[in-house]
């Protein structure tokens, strides 16, 4: 993706250039539907394969991640989705199938992974006069939840050794992707700790995207907090201060 475009004639003179990199799940996309429609499919997968599973509950699916995401919280997320369907199947007997319910799986969740509808207008907006960045700790690639072509750079958790948000070591490739000092740097995302806290404590600024207008929680001071990505043009324009 190029880099911003430079001012047309008649427009005034561009800052210098600030990048502003963005989370992905539930910061551009709206993952939720499309998880809970990939355990359905996989539910119904297991039921078509045996009686056995017609006493398991999508609930039950879903529990299963938060039964193993505390033990494997740093591991790659593809990991820890398998090792959650892996106690899915195990409710039914199904333990040596865990190869193919988990393509299955992995199918669904991207074909279903959509931007929200903020999304993609606000990075059009934003393009004109910021370099754009996908930084995100899970398995959301840009060209297949469509996004692809939308960014200058994309860094991924687990990618070339680098660890997941908060590691401190992830803002620093945020900075050297971006190529900009990290005061020049707005991170947006969903998280009060990975996206907000963790950045800043990086140099960067950040920006917290509380979509369902949930209470600040105690300590978090983001640079500014908005409900949707469609706010951010304005907002960035008085976030960081043209530099000489």
């Amino acid at each position: 993706m190029p880099p911003p475009r430079p001012a047309a004639a008649g427009e005034p003179p561009l800052d210098p250039p600030t990048a502003v990199v963005f989370d992905a799940d539930e910061t551009l996309l709206d993952l939720r539907p499309a998880v809970t429609g990939a355990l359905v499919a996989v539910l119904e997968e297991m039921r078509r394969r045996t009686p056995a599973a017609a006493a398991v509950r999508l609930a039950d699916l879903e529990a299963d991640w938060g039964a193993v995401f505390g033990a494997l919280s740093a591991a790659p997320v593809q990991e820890i989705r398998r090792a959650a369907l892996a106690r899915s199947l195990a409710r039914a007997g199904l333990d040596h199938h865990l190869d193919e319910l988990a393509a299955l799986f992995f199918a669904r969740r991207f074909a279903l992974t959509r931007p929200f509808p903020d999304a993609l207008p606000a990075l059009a907006a934003l393009r004109r006069r910021h370099l754009l960045g996908f930084a995100t700790n899970g398995n959301s690639r840009a060209e297949r939840c469509g996004l692809a072509g939308e960014f200058s750079f994309e860094l991924y958790a687990h990618e070339n050794g680098l660890p997941k948000k908060p590691a401190p070591e992830f803002y620093a490739a945020v900075v050297a992707a971006a190529g900009l000092p990290p005061d020049r740097i707005v991170y947006v995302g969903d998280s009060p700790e990975h996206d907000v806290a963790a950045a800043q404590r990086a140099g960067l600024r950040a920006v917290w995207l509380n979509r369902p207008g949930l209470p600040r929680p105690p300590g978090l001071a983001p640079d500014t907090e908005v409900s949707t990505l469609a706010a951010l043009p304005e907002v960035l324009a008085r976030l960081v201060p043209a530099k000489a």
